[in-house]
């Protein structure tokens, strides 16, 4: 039986520090399950951050905390490599060379590029405009075939391929295309049941968060605005807590639904079955972090290596490139 050739898995995340919830249902699960069928590369996004940061910052806390949590949730620096995006310099130097096919109106026509502006309108600076090729550059630098995204991230891919496309066009097929790679990820809702689960708006149930943390974040939940009082019946469709007993109670939908719509169930029962099973699922996670928490050299060291390997791919990369353009290498 011959050998099937593996194909390559690219995605990265901002340093955001601890992660929640809606992280780990939305990306990092997947993440992990992805090493099993494909040789994943995960970075942290650093030099992205930057784009919003106006200030000198401690970032080491944020990606340390992310890493902690990565590791934790089962990535494994043994098949994957985990890095640190700057700790790859070439990405910078490929991000300028494939800035020169880039055309302007690409980059100022981009709605994410028009909302960041609305967001921090004292803050549009080059990197924020760049963004995407810079994303790009991290995708193709590694040569990555296969990109998980959810289908409201299909258009930023779609921009890489575009550049990719360009370049190739112009200086012969270097560049991979890179193939979008649907992944079922659920909108998490956060504990204001208004908003998608978001630091910013610290609507978060941090993963790392102790078990009483855990039951006041639970306990403190918007669930069904129309139920005023115990004895009235519930409306499971639109509680924000029912749709995650989906993920964390399976056995007892069923059970829950049908009481909830009855009044059988009260929202202070439901909500603390799913802080009880939640807790409970985090577990293992909560005591592989603290584990890895407590030797911080292993995480800078699983992050040196992942810089290591992942440069390894990059300086092939770059020079391919180069040679493409016509730039001179150094002798």
């Amino acid at each position: 039986m011959s050998e099937t050739t593996r194909g390559r898995v690219f995605s990265g995340a901002r340093p955001t520090g601890k992660q929640h919830l809606g992280n780990y249902l939305g990306a990092i699960r997947n993440y992990v399950a992805l090493q099993d069928e494909y040789d994943c590369i995960y970075c942290i996004v650093d030099l992205h951050a930057l784009t919003t940061i106006e200030r000198p910052t401690d970032m080491w806390h944020d990606v340390r905390d992310m890493a902690l949590d990565w590791l934790a949730a089962g990535m494994d620096p043994a098949r994957t490599i985990i890095f640190v995006q700057s700790h790859v310099p070439q990405v910078t130097e490929l991000y300028t060379l494939l800035g020169m096919v880039t055309p302007m109106g690409w980059l100022s026509r981009l709605p994410t590029f028009k909302e960041k502006v609305r967001q921090q309108p004292d803050n549009v600076n080059y990197g924020l405009l760049g963004y995407p090729v810079l994303m790009a550059a991290d995708i193709v630098l590694y040569k990555a075939d296969t990109v998980p995204v959810g289908d409201d991230q299909l258009p930023h891919l779609e921009f890489t391929r575009e550049i990719v496309r360009r370049f190739n066009d112009r200086f012969g097929p270097v560049l991979i295309e890179p193939q979008a790679k649907l992944t079922d990820v659920p909108r998490v809702m956060g504990t204001d049941g208004a908003n998608k689960m978001s630091k910013s708006l610290n609507n978060q149930i941090e993963l790392a968060a102790t078990p009483e943390e855990t039951l006041k974040r639970v306990m403190g939940m918007v669930t069904d605005p129309a139920r005023a009082y115990r004895t009235d019946p519930g409306h499971p469709e639109v509680c924000n807590v029912f749709a995650l007993h989906g993920i964390y109670s399976p056995d007892r939908v069923a059970e829950i639904e049908r009481e909830c719509r009855v009044a059988g169930i009260g929202c202070v029962d439901c909500k603390r079955l799913f802080a009880a099973n939640l807790n409970a699922a985090l577990a293992p996670f909560r005591e592989r972090r603290a584990e890895l928490a407590a030797n911080e050299d292993m995480v800078r060291e699983v992050l040196a290596d992942g810089a290591h390997r992942a440069e390894a791919l990059a300086v092939e990369t770059l020079r391919e490139v180069k040679e493409a353009i016509g730039l001179v290498l150094p002798f």
